[in-house]
């Protein structure tokens, strides 16, 4: 399948025919969006699941759908700090630190269904689910009134029972089996402690000395779903995974080199079997990455959409895309950020010139899809958008892949210089989509100038020559004119002399009409000085006239 796009006033409206071909204004959505949330003035945590996303801002909870889109607001909220979901997305608890309670929601209807109070325990922040059993911990900043207790959420009276207090502020916390992992993030250095709650009150089975290891500034906490491994994200030490059990550091995820700026935030895959974080890049801005669980390989990496600060611990995935927050509190400006497929297996895109370009005729380009096993892909929508020098960006068309995953692409560029195209495949269900872009380096199109009339003439009688601008290919002439001069030349010397510009008719041609004054030898000039599109070129005539003082 090929395509022929014709943009610009100087061009017939017209497409190559070409069977299927779509072509619209503007490019296919951003797989890395940042929706603004409006009315707030502060982003807590997400908790995403069942298609929805919920957020927790200023006084209440906003909910999107699984693209980002804002849906719904859940008022009535005092303060909203941590969230967790359920696994199938059918429930939402909210701590709410201004009244103190635990708040049950229905993630369908959105309704509060239930209050947990906790008036005897201050500021409830931070949440960890698994299965019936709620983690929360709680503490009042810059205080050591803080601590961690469980709620069993199957009882119809739930009672915390208290897993730790006396700690800093409102600690982490994350729960899974029998173990509870914990961290004071106000405090540094951070020493994470580990819980075993199988026994009533919990058995302490250690400290991590954060001095030790460097553990300093705690953003956020996880565990596996076996309890097994906690990882911390500390700025200096990165993601660090640690036994559980023994306390030792079983791996880091990445290296300083992988990441250059702070992890703030980290989240698992459903499955386990992927680990997502998020950064503030030093050099490059927030970005995200995505690792293998089983072997810490860096699977993916993206840049993040805008250059707002990643707001700490609110990473969430939800199917294979990540969800997470930004404040740009200088522009009181708030965002929802997604990654679309950001866990999938990886497809690569290539795409380049298949020769010269010129602006108005049609030049090829080819590419080629790949998937991650080799496979062939088979007839595939490959989506191609130009982005033109002055940063205007449109889609110019649609092929298809063959089925070994090669296409080609013709375009016909309205103007020269450099010129980005894009390819973008959309992915499928098991394979993340992808993008390439390549530069072309766009020449005008050629034109030339012709001047006929006589070679002779009379000194002070009127003259006229005759002209047209060819643009060597069946286009409009462009609309404007041509600058037109004389040099003259006798016994007195050279003398050059600007005429008024000679206006072109849509046809390209065009009419000198001057009334020499003194004999001599004639050059007549005539100079199209080109645009975007079309090149300068230039003519000289050459007329003798007889006669006067010449």
């Amino acid at each position: 399948m090929r395509f022929r796009t014709v943009i610009g006033s100087v061009l017939a409206s017209t497409m190559a025919a070409a069977a299927g071909l779509v072509a619209t204004t503007a490019p296919a959505a951003a797989r890395d969006t940042a929706t603004l949330i409006p009315g707030v003035t502060r982003l807590v945590d997400t908790a995403a699941g069942g298609g929805r996303v919920f957020v927790s801002t200023t006084d209440r909870i906003v909910v999107a759908d699984a693209s980002g889109t804002l849906t719904g607001t859940i008022t009535g909220l005092a303060s909203p700090t941590g969230l967790a979901i359920t696994p199938d997305g059918s429930r939402v608890y909210a701590a709410l630190s201004g009244s103190n309670e635990i708040a049950e929601i229905d993630a369908a209807t959105l309704a509060v269904t239930r209050r947990i109070d906790l008036s005897a325990y201050p500021s409830p922040t931070n949440l960890s689910l698994d299965g019936d059993r709620l983690w929360v911990g709680y503490g009042v900043k810059g205080s050591f009134v803080g601590g961690v207790l469980s709620l069993d959420l199957s009882a119809a009276a739930s009672a915390p029972v208290q897993v730790a207090d006396r700690m800093y502020g409102a600690p982490l916390v994350a729960g899974a089996g029998t173990t509870v992992a914990t961290g004071e993030s106000g405090l540094s250095p951070s020493n994470p402690r580990v819980y075993d709650v199988s026994t009533t009150p919990a058995t302490l089975r250690g400290i991590i000395d954060g001095s030790a290891n460097g553990l300093w500034d705690l953003n956020d906490l996880t565990i596996t779903p076996d309890g097994a491994q906690a990882i911390t994200v500390f700025p200096g030490s990165g993601l660090d995974v640690w036994d559980t059990t023994t306390l030792t550091k079983v791996r880091t995820y990445g290296s300083r080199s992988e990441y250059p700026g702070a992890p703030r935030s980290v989240a698992r895959s459903a499955d386990g079997a992927y680990l997502a974080a998020a950064f503030d890049g030093d050099t490059y801005g927030p970005y995200a990455a995505v690792y293998d669980s089983a072997s810490a390989t860096r699977t993916y990496q993206t840049t993040i959409t805008n250059n707002a600060t990643l707001v700490a611990g609110s990473l969430s995935v939800m199917g294979h895309d990540l969800f997470a927050l930004q404040e740009d509190r200088q522009r009181n400006r708030y965002y929802l950020w997604r990654v679309e497929g950001a866990t999938l297996p990886a497809s690569t895109l290539t795409l380049s010139p298949a020769g010269t370009a010129t602006a108005l005729d049609p030049f090829p380009l080819t590419g080629r899809l790949t998937l991650p096993d080799g496979t062939a892909p088979g007839e595939q929508p490959i989506e191609i958008s130009r982005t033109l020098p002055d940063g205007t960006t449109a889609v110019v068309g649609t092929v298809s892949t063959a089925a070994d995953g090669t296409f080609t692409a013709t375009d016909t560029p309205p103007v020269g210089g450099s010129v980005s195209y894009t390819a973008i495949w959309d992915g499928s269900p098991t394979v993340r989509w992808s993008k390439t872009t390549t530069k072309v380096d766009v020449a005008t199109h050629a034109t030339s100038l012709s001047l006929t009339g006589p070679t002779t003439g009379n000194a002070s009688r009127s003259l006229t020559l005759t002209g047209r601008l060819s643009t060597a290919g069946d286009v409009p002439t462009p609309a404007g004119s041509v600058a037109v001069w004389r040099v003259v030349t006798n016994r007195n010397g050279t003398t050059v002399l600007d005429l008024a510009p000679a206006t072109l008719a849509a046809d390209g041609s065009f009419t000198i009409t001057d009334t020499p004054p003194v004999g001599g030898t004639y050059t007549y000039h005539a100079r199209y000085d080109g645009n975007a599109t079309f090149s300068l070129s230039h003519v000289a005539y050459d007329v003798v006239i007889r006669g006067g003082a010449g």
